[in-house]
């Protein structure tokens, strides 16, 4: 053996044996990975790809905003990985939200960044949505009303209010997503957040909040600082 070449792992030690043996819990994100890509190239094997591919988008939580154009870009990775990494992750995503028939009450920031950010807080493109309440603030629907670019999605306030207004909803919970994983809000983002409660106040219908969505993270733009 030549000094300083590593040895494959032992088919004990694979991540697919290794994930029978001794289930998920016992393997990195890597391994969980290479499970995902399934089969190496010439040049290399299917966790070395794996290892690549989480540098490239900067560990695990970087797969969530990944187009699978960005995907096949890092060696090793064909449209075939790429897509099954995408409907991975997606299915991830849906494991995480709430079953249709669980009402959930909205009362707080927090209540709503944990009915939202499992399915909106990590998307490549911007997102705008509305989450529609009763007059108990229990969750009537989502809508989603827009989807941007890398870096802008359009809302008007009519678009939201005509939602709220043909669902018969009591209050709404505005959102979008910051698909650079940062939540922290633009000078736009906080416009958008007073004409949209100047507008809600005019109709009736309450605008409880407006969070952007980052990721794990959110921010609530209603209880933020007007100084900030």
């Amino acid at each position: 053996m030549t000094s300083g070449t590593m040895l494959p792992p032992s088919p004990h030690d694979r991540p697919r044996e290794k994930l029978e043996r001794a289930g998920p819990d016992a393997l990195g994100d890597n391994e969980l990975l290479a499970v995902l890509v399934g089969h190496g190239t010439a040049n290399a094997d299917a966790l070395g790809i794996a290892n690549r591919l989480l540098a490239a988008v900067g560990g695990v939580q970087g797969l969530t905003r990944m187009t699978t154009s960005e995907l096949v870009r890092v060696a090793g990775v064909g449209t075939a990985v790429a897509s099954r990494i995408r409907a991975a992750v997606e299915l991830g995503r849906r494991s995480l939200t709430r079953s249709p028939t669980d009402r959930a009450q909205i009362l707080t920031a927090r209540d709503a960044a944990e009915f939202l950010v499992p399915q909106y807080g990590a998307y490549p493109v911007e997102r705008f949505g509305v989450l529609l309440l009763d007059t108990r603030l229990r969750v009537m629907g989502t809508r989603l009303l827009t989807r941007g670019s890398l870096d802008a999605s359009l809302a008007h306030p009519r678009e939201v209010f005509r939602e709220a207004v043909g669902a018969g909803a009591h209050s709404v919970v505005v959102f979008h997503n910051h698909p650079s994983g940062d939540p922290t809000p633009s000078v736009d983002d906080i416009d958008l957040t007073r004409r949209l409660a100047n507008a809600g106040e005019l109709l009736g219908i309450h605008v409880i909040d407006h969070l952007i969505l980052a990721d794990t993270r959110y921010c609530s733009l209603i209880r933020r600082p007007e100084r900030e």
